[in-house]
């Protein structure tokens, strides 16, 4: 199975300081879907796994985020794109659980429900505290300049890469799906041998 761990906001839909707390409030980042899209049809599941503090904090409640959830799948599947699952931790950082990024505990919580090598999987993110979670659960880090990240200058990639080594950096969601799919590719055909 070729599974992808996506962030939520930054990476499929537009960041919000005030955090979503609607579904009108989820806004996709332009070709964030279509490259979701794109990713199905080459065979990868995709799951998101992200932080919605604004739970702990009172800001929203379940039955909001469930139906910004279904509004997000909506809009995924008017484009031929599909998330297998959500996983998402609803604490604040003062609640010091195991699953909150930069912590590994929802990425292993993953790992363990798929049943798979988590060296063998992407993830897609636009913080550092996402890099770290994807480190530390021996995932393969990947960082798209959109969201908050789409701020950052070289120096500070620079400083990231030094915190999370070998992080690939991507222009957005859509570079980062093609560069997942050339790579199937080229691991998919043989070597041409006798060429002249």
């Amino acid at each position: 199975m070729k599974l992808i761990i996506l962030g939520r906001d930054g990476i499929l839909n537009e960041y919000r300081d005030d955090h979503v707390k609607a579904a009108a409030e989820w806004v996709p980042i332009p070709g964030a879907l279509e490259a979701v899209s794109r990713l199905n049809h080459a065979g990868w599941h995709a799951v998101v796994a992200t932080n919605q503090a604004g739970i702990g904090r009172g800001m929203i409640d379940m039955a909001s985020v469930n139906l910004i959830h279904a509004h997000m799948n909506k809009l995924m599947q008017a484009q031929g794109a599909r998330l297998d699952a959500v996983f998402f931790c609803p604490h604040t950082p003062e609640d010091r659980c195991e699953c909150r990024k930069p912590l590994p505990g929802m990425m292993l919580e993953i790992g363990r429900r798929y049943g798979i090598d988590l060296h063998q999987v992407p993830v897609a993110a636009d913080t550092l505290r996402d890099l770290q979670a994807a480190q530390a659960a021996g995932c393969e880090p990947h960082l798209v300049r959109t969201g908050r990240a789409a701020a950052l200058d070289e120096s500070q990639i620079e400083q990231w890469r030094q915190v999370v080594p070998g992080v690939r950096v991507h222009a957005d969601l859509a570079a980062f799906a093609e560069h997942l799919i050339a790579r199937q590719q080229r691991a998919a055909s043989p070597v041409a041998g006798g060429a002249t």
